[in-house]
Order: C-alpha cells, then sequence, then structure tokens
C-alpha cells in the first residue's frame, strides 16, 4: 500500500476520498482540518479541558483561512495569542506540544524565568525567535534529506564499491606518433597479436579488454549484493573524511544575550581556513553513514531550506512561554522583582510583531502564534502589564484533574503510562496488565497524594505507577511469572505502607 503523503502547505485540501480509497487518503496538515476534528487529534492523546483545546483548534485553523484571505488584508490578520491559566500537571504544556507536532510547525517550549530584563544577567527575549529559527532549519532539513535518501544511499553505495573494488587506472596517454620512437610506446596501446597454428596472425585487443570488463562487473554485482544483505558490515575500509572541528574556534562563542549578531565569527573563520581531510579505517557500516552523510549534503539546497524555514517560522511558528506568571507582579516594587516588569516590556515587541536578526537573516513576527500558560496561585493575569495582557486576547482556564480524569489518562490516550509500562515489559518478553480495579486504586492514590501535598496534577500518576511497579522492574529478568497482573487488592498492598508512613510518602511520593 502506497504510503499516504501530505499536500504541500497553502494547497487545498483534497476532496474526501470515496469507500474504496480511504485506506491511501491523503494525510493533510493540521491546519486544514476543520476545529472539531483538530479537537479530536488532541483527544486521542489529551483528556479533558476541552476548553484550552477549543481555544487552539480556533486558533490553529485561522492560520489556514488567514492564507486563502485576499492578499491586501492577509498581513492584517493576526493572530489570537492565548493564555492558558491553571495549576501543573493539566496538559497545558501537552496541548501546545502535541499540537504542533500534529500540525508539523516548527514549536519551541521557553520558560518566561529565564529571561532578565536588558541590562541584568539573563538571556535576550529575541533568542527564542532564534531557537525556533533553528528549530524551523532542522525540520526543513530532515524534510529534504528524506526526499532524496533513497538517493544518497545509492550514491554511497557505488562508492562503497569503488572502495572494495577500486576501478582500474587509466592507461597513461600516448605521445603523437610523430614523436615516438622505434621502442616507445606502452604495452597497452600496441594490439595483441595472436598466431594460430596455421601461421594466421591475428590482433585481438577488444575482446581481452571485454572479458576483463566483463570479470569485474561480475565481482562488483557480487560485492552489491553482499552489501545489500549486511554481510561485509564488519569489514575494514578507509574513508576520507572532512575535519569539522576547531577546538579554538569553537571557545568564540558570543556571550549570552548577544547571540543575535548577524555576523557568526566562527563559522566564517572556518570558511576561510583550509579545508583539512584525514583518511580514517572504520567498519563498513560506519563508512555507509559517513558517505550517506556526505551524498545528503550534496543533495540538499541549503538556500532552499532556509527560506522554505524561514517562511515556516514567520506564518506557521508556535512559541509557548511556559511559567509566566513568574513575570507578573505588583508593579512599582524594587528590590529581587526589579526584572520583572522590564521582561514583559522586551516581550511585548515580540508578542506584538517586530523584526528579529538572525544568523539566517531576518525574521518577522507578527504572525507568530505565541501561547503563555501559568499557574497564577499568587499573581493573576490581570498584574502584567495592560499592553502585554492586550496582545494574549484569549484566556482559558484549565480545571484541576478528578480521580475520574486520573482514570481516564491511564486508560483512554494511545501514550497512556499503562500502555508504555506494558511496552517496556513486553521487551523482556513478559506482559503486564492492570485490571479496572486496579487502575481505579492507582487513580485513588495518585488523587490523595495530591490533596496531602503539592497538587502536581497528572504527574503524580508518574511517581505513584514507579513506586508501584519499581520490584517488579527490578527482578523482572528473572521474574517467575511472564504474566504481571495488578488489581485492586495487590495496588492497596503495595501502596499501604508508603501511604502509612508520612515520611516515607513525603518523599516517594
Amino acid at each position: 500500500m502506497a504510503e499516504p503523503t501530505r499536500p504541500r502547505r497553502g494547497e487545498p485540501p483534497p476532496p474526501p476520498p470515496t469507500a474504496p480509497e480511504a485506506a491511501v487518503e491523503p494525510l493533510p496538515w493540521l491546519e486544514e482540518l476543520p476545529p472539531k476534528k483538530i479537537v479530536t487529534e488532541l483527544d486521542r492523546y489529551i483528556v479533558g479541558q476541552d476548553a484550552a483545546k477549543k481555544a487552539v483548534a480556533i486558533a490553529v485553523r485561522n492560520r489556514w483561512r488567514r492564507a486563502q484571505a485576499p492578499e491586501d488584508i492577509r498581513d492584517e490578520i493576526l493572530p489570537n495569542n492565548i493564555i492558558m491559566i491553571g495549576p501543573t500537571g493539566v496538559g497545558k504544556t501537552e496541548i501546545a506540544r502535541r499540537l504542533a507536532r500534529l500540525a508539523g510547525a516548527p514549536f519551541i517550549k521557553v520558560e518566561a524565568s529565564k529571561f532578565t530584563e536588558v541590562g541584568y544577567v539573563g538571556r535576550d527575549v529575541e533568542s527564542m525567535v532564534r531557537e525556533l529559527v533553528d528549530v524551523s532549519i532542522n525540520m526543513v532539513r530532515e524534510e529534504r534529506e528524506d526526499e532524496v535518501y533513497h538517493v544518497a544511499e545509492e550514491r554511497a553505495e557505488e562508492r562503497l564499491l569503488d572502495l572494495l573494488l577500486p576501478p582500474v587506472p587509466p592507461p597513461p596517454p600516448q605521445p603523437p606518433a610523430g614523436e615516438r620512437g622505434a621502442g616507445s610506446g606502452s604495452s597497452e596501446a600496441r594490439p595483441l597479436f595472436v598466431v594460430s597454428s596455421k601461421g594466421d596472425v591475428t590482433s585481438k585487443p577488444l575482446e581481452v579488454d571485454v572479458e576483463t570488463q566483463e570479470r569485474r562487473r561480475r565481482t562488483r554485482e557480487k560485492l552489491r549484493q553482499q552489501l545489500r544483505d549486511h554481510q561485509l558490515e564488519e569489514r575494514d575500509v578507509e574513508v576520507e573524511v572532512q575535519q569539522q572541528s576547531f577546538p579554538m574556534l569553537e571557545m568564540m562563542q558570543p556571550p549570552q544575550g548577544m547571540e543575535g549578531t548577524d555576523v557568526n565569527w566562527s563559522e566564517m573563520l572556518q570558511e576561510m581556513m583550509p579545508k583539512k581531510k584525514k583518511r580514517r579505517t572504520v567498519h563498513l557500516h560506519e563508512a555507509r553513514r559517513i558517505l550517506v552523510d556526505e551524498e545528503l549534503k550534496k543533495l540538499v539546497d541549503m538556500d532552499d531550506v532556509v527560506n522554505e524555514a524561514l517562511d515556516r517560522v514567520e506564518n506557521h511558528g508556535i512559541i509557548f512561554i511556559d511559567e509566566i506568571d513568574k513575570i507578573a507582579g505588583e508593579r512599582g516594587t524594587v528590590g529581587p522583582d526589579v526584572s520583572r516588569e522590564g521582561v514583559q516590556r522586551d516581550l511585548l515587541p515580540i508578542v506584538e510583531g517586530s523584526t528579529v536578526q538572525t544568523r539566517y537573516g531576518y525574521v518577522r513576527t507578527d504572525h507568530v502564534l505565541f501561547i503563555a500558560a501559568g499557574a497564577f496561585h499568587i499573581s493573576k493575569p490581570s498584574d502584567l502589564i495592560p499592553e502585554l495582557q492586550g496582545r494574549f486576547p484569549i484566556r482559558v482556564e484549565l480545571g484541576p484533574l478528578s480521580e475520574d480524569d486520573f482514570v481516564r489518562i491511564m486508560t483512554e490516550p494511545e501514550n497512556a503510562l499503562t500502555k508504555q509500562y506494558a511496552a517496556l515489559v513486553a521487551a523482556e518478553g513478559a506482559t503486564l496488565e492492570f485490571t479496572a480495579e486496579g487502575v481505579r486504586e492507582i487513580a485513588r492514590v495518585a488523587g490523595k497524594a495530591n490533596e496531602r501535598m503539592e497538587n502536581i496534577g497528572a504527574r503524580r500518576l508518574h511517581t505513584v505507577l514507579t513506586a508501584l511497579l519499581e520490584d517488579v522492574l527490578f527482578e523482572l529478568p528473572d521474574y517467575p511469572t511472564k504474566r504481571i497482573v495488578f488489581d485492586g487488592p495487590q495496588v492497596r498492598e503495595r501502596m499501604t505502607k508508603i501511604l502509612e508512613d508520612e515520611d516515607l510518602r513525603r518523599y516517594i511520593l
């Protein structure tokens, strides 16, 4: 069956296929799906939080709608940036990350607390845009490499065959006929004379040459088949590689806060210095990787990659700013909080739309989608400066998770924790199962731990399952049974000791 392919960005989505063609339906970009289907895609991995899913689905779909708008108004349509408000562990980061992964859009998550006002020690807020460009460059380059990977493999295979069976060197050039003496000329230039038993003399230079070439061809094809059957993986071959590392140049990095200089001095000096090559003896499988990488660099046009990557950043990029509540506070305070309002004012032009200088060129942030998130336990969104509040017009609140939500989180998503642990156990040839009562008991323990201690939401399930399965995972290679089932009584028995010991509960859960 043919591999499903996606249409290129900007193309209208394909018409719905008929029933016989449903198996080969092209996968549309997430932006081209209706909002309801975007929410359905998110439901495969994230439980609950319908209001947040609805908000991001509308924001993503609006990008496709903007691309269809007339050119004279397209630049005027700005994205609806979103603030997600909710305690930790309820799915704020996962919604944004999963959305970007499904959309195939450049995505980066940054912590607002690591940025500081200009003049203080910390990161420059513009570095988030530069990091987004780097992510986009890598994404587009990988896509281009996937498109030509089979060509690179074929070229690398031919080079490997040349290493295993070196070609015959060409004969030396012959001097002009008038300059040749009686004894001049090599044996290759002379015809081969064969005398028969009857005394007939014939010359057969072509027959010998054809026979040699045919023998080499057969040998080369045998080697090719052995290569494809991986029979020569441990054979040593000598390859010529270009030295990439210049330790002194790698130390010449710009200081923090000055990463945006248009001139990358280390790269410029590397281009100026002579390219050094050295010969290495490596196993054939390592040589194949080296040669494929070299061929991919030749086949992929980096100028085209950069142009496509910058376009994706400007029109499809997503920046998720976490812990934005850490830079919110009462205005006018002094002391340790002096830089909070300064960070907000530095963020304002980036979110509002400005041109950022990167090593690959200038990038406009007017149509980058910004999603901010924070618990806002101490502060509230209204504590942000009014100008920044206005740049995040959509606000959605994510509710805390209940025991029923924990049960759904462990059973419904495709990447549920119970399924992850079952896959880990399957690597040892065993099976791991949780009964409905066992899952309910794990959810009860996680909910109880969140009530007694800090509420860390669904992340508490990680700690509970780790404590529950610790002995099993440790003894699994020699475990007496290969079918492990956890029901309600077993979960209670294993977790009672931890729950009853306050000190143990505090440090383990």
